[in-house]
């Protein structure tokens, strides 16, 4: 990204932009990253829109002209671009995801380097857990990107780990129009979760699959995030819990210390 002069484009033209540039082979790829980011981050300059896609600021500008023609975003008086109506009904999450991610990516690149299995960063979205960051690991056999991905919370390792550190009666309502999570349940998970000190999903969400998970807090204390450890069962042991969980809330320090020097 270092060659390309980084400038916000004003909206004039944005469909005459979008008939004179030449399409690219993964503008599709483009375009439907830029709606993720633009759901689950807020809203983008088109500088940033440039910077995470890797492209020219006159190709981040055309992208972004195309989602706001079909209503997948809008831009705001300060030339920002936001998701659109279209976006809209998937739940939003309070967590500050641009920062978690900025913060806890070099973390989470050294946990994999580590324990030599793929990491996920994942937030509450309502009764979502959203995966907003994946590192794979080197492996063959290994869990690839979930990067984007929703699951249900009470199902993922992430989303567990979340809950478990919410008040109980947050929980509640977060599932009182529910019936397909039992309030038992609710009770039940979280509290092997705190006894514990991590959350596992062995095999709720995907055959072939578990994840180890803790829970990320800001400088209030309150859990914002979950880092996650996720590995093919085939290498899942049990005696090998400990040290992965110990790799892991290390990971986890480390990104709760830097979130509270942002704060």
């Amino acid at each position: 990204m270092g060659r390309h002069q980084l400038t916000d484009l004003g909206p004039q033209r944005d469909e005459e932009l979008l008939l004179e540039l030449p399409v690219e082979r993964p503008s599709v790829d483009h375009v439907l990253h830029l709606a993720t980011l633009l759901q689950q981050e807020g809203p983008l300059r088109v500088s940033d829109a440039a910077e995470r896609l890797g492209v020219s600021p006159s190709t981040a500008h055309r992208l972004l002209a195309m989602l706001v023609y079909r209503g997948f975003a809008e831009q705001r008086p300060d030339r920002r671009y936001q998701a659109g109506d279209v976006l809209r009904p998937a739940a939003a999450s309070r967590a500050p995801v641009a920062l978690l991610r900025q913060v806890a990516l070099p973390h989470l690149h050294d946990l994999v380097d580590r324990v030599r299995e793929s990491v996920n960063l994942v937030v509450l979205a309502g009764t979502e857990a959203r995966f907003i960051a994946s590192v794979e690991c080197d492996q063959v056999l290994r869990v690839g990107s979930r990067e984007g991905r929703t699951l249900p919370a009470h199902l993922t390792s992430g989303g567990k780990a979340v809950l478990a550190a919410l008040p109980p009666e947050e929980v509640a309502a977060l599932y009182g129009g529910s019936d397909d999570v039992g309030l038992p349940r609710l009770r039940r998970e979280p509290a092997l979760v705190r006894k514990r000190g991590f959350a596992i999903n062995d095999q709720r969400t995907e055959t072939g699959l578990t994840a180890l998970a803790t829970a990320i807090r800001d400088a209030s204390g309150a859990p914002v995030a979950a880092a996650a450890i996720a590995m093919p069962t085939a290498r899942f042991h049990r005696d090998h819990v400990s040290g992965w969980v110990a790799a892991l809330n290390r990971a986890v320090s480390r990104v709760e210390g830097e979130l509270r020097s942002a704060a």
